[in-house]
């Protein structure tokens, strides 16, 4: 262990990837988290937690190759080396066969595994369809840049136990309402299906090869056609084959355009037209509903989350500021069956990406004056006597909601209005002997200088008005 003195001039820091949130910062996150919650709780979505950490095996698999690599493990308690069966064979071995010795939990990577978890293990006491939502930090061994964090947290909606497409309809207008809330004015939900994706990999008879087809178009806004071409020619993919795609790739008009442009093409596909049918009922419903802000666009060339994905898939970015998705989701038919429902569970479910819808609000200073506001008026006092002639009406602040503070007696009148200053506290009450003896306080405006005598009663009346 370092001697004190040594411990002393490490300087202290964060690991990459993470951050500390002062108490401004954490007014404006819970300004976030408590306008999504709201709508969450509008459309009829409970709230459950999980724990921050899962058994490793309900977390690997399920993430595909990649995202196994970004879940971080955590090594068990103990002398492992000692008791994990641990010897010079297997310490030389491949990590993948070292890892089950010496870790046997992680840091969830998600929030939507540990639900479906959280489902098998509680289906008898659900009730279905099942509608519930968490707001909880998740974990990501991910390359720190920005808009992407190793700890950031997740607003997650899922219903599981339905298989309509009612349920899609609601996660675009949960989005809608939410982030128009937010301020946002101008943002994009993507919409595309997996049964979609599916039906241009059959045509092509490339159906075993459907990931490696759509992560590289997945790729069609950064790398440019040129480089999608390039990354399915190297995956195994024919030029006829990218001709025959190509107009799908490039799809453009309205959303009924492109949808009919699919059927043309996915004619002898049966899976991809269902995927058409379910793109058009959505959209039916969405047209019923009315969106308010948010601009509703099929994309073919999204794919995220592939590997349990099934239906439905969504992406919300933002139009004004260069930030990448701020929301995302889809349905997934039976990722409860892994982990043994008594029947096969099929769900659907959205994420909100908290901390960079806070980026995205800050650069376009959206959050409310409200939503930073702590302390609304603070009692100053220059002795005991004042102190305790303060507290009733600090209680009576407080009583109506008002947030109130009482600067302990003994310090500077200065001394306390710089601490008004220092927190943003709008109005501050001034109590010394002449105060207490008249009934009428001197009540200050911080941000335009005034001053006025008032009773505590029209003080009151002006705090709650």
């Amino acid at each position: 262990m370092l001697p004190l003195h040594a411990m002393a001039s490490i300087k202290p820091s964060v690991p990459k990837g993470t951050r500390d949130f002062s108490p401004a910062e954490m007014a404006k996150r819970n300004y976030i988290f408590d306008t999504i919650k709201s709508v969450f709780r509008k459309y009829g979505y409970q709230q459950i937690e999980t724990p921050v950490m899962e058994k490793l095996s309900t977390l690997m698999g399920k993430y595909g190759e990649e995202g196994d690599k970004l879940i971080f493990k955590i090594i068990n308690n103990g002398d492992f080396l000692a008791d994990g069966g641990i010897n010079e064979s297997n310490i030389t071995a491949d990590s993948k066969r070292l890892l089950p010795l010496i870790a046997e939990k992680a840091l969830r990577y998600d929030l939507t595994v540990p639900f479906a978890r959280y489902v098998v293990m509680h289906q008898n006491e659900i009730t279905f369809p099942f509608k519930r939502f968490q707001v909880q930090p998740v974990w990501r061994a991910d390359r720190p840049q920005r808009g992407r964090y190793r700890e950031f947290y997740q607003c997650d909606a899922d219903v599981v136990g339905s298989d309509s497409l009612l349920n899609e309809a609601e996660f675009v207008m949960i989005y809608d309402e939410a982030l128009g809330k937010l301020g946002l004015k101008d943002f994009t939900i993507k919409l595309n299906n997996r049964k979609i994706l599916s039906g241009i990999a059959e045509i092509i008879d490339k159906s075993d090869n459907i990931i490696d087809l759509t992560v590289a178009i997945d790729k069609l806004d950064k790398i440019g056609l040129d480089g999608v071409t390039k990354e399915l020619l190297e995956r195994g993919f024919t030029q006829a084959d990218i001709e025959k795609i190509k107009p799908v790739i490039l799809l453009q008009g309205t959303n009924e355009t492109k949808l009919t442009s699919l059927r043309d093409t996915l004619a002898k596909s049966e899976i991809g037209l269902k995927g058409c049918d379910e793109i058009q009922t959505v959209l039916d419903y969405v047209a019923d509903f009315k969106l308010k802000t948010a601009h509703l666009e099929l994309d073919i060339t999204l794919a995220r989350g592939l590997n349990y994905y099934t239906g439905a898939i969504f992406e919300v970015k933002t139009n004004e500021v260069a930030m990448g998705s701020i929301g995302g989701g889809g349905r997934y038919d039976d990722l409860t069956g892994v982990f043994g429902a008594k029947e096969k569970l099929t769900g659907v479910g959205i994420s909100f990406g908290a901390d960079r819808i806070y980026d995205v609000l800050d650069e376009l200073n959206l959050f409310p004056a409200e939503a930073s506001q702590g302390t609304q008026v603070l009692i100053c006092c220059f002795d005991k006597e004042g102190e305790r002639y303060a507290l009733p009406l600090l209680q009576q602040l407080r009583e109506k909601n008002v947030y109130a503070e009482l600067y302990p007696a003994g310090a500077k009148i200065k001394k306390q209005m710089e601490y008004a200053n220092n927190k943003h506290i709008p109005y501050t009450i001034l109590i010394g002997s002449e105060e207490m003896q008249s009934g009428l306080l001197a009540f200050k405006d911080m941000a335009s200088g005034l001053q006025e005598k008032l009773s505590a009663q029209q003080i009151l009346q002006k705090l709650t008005a």
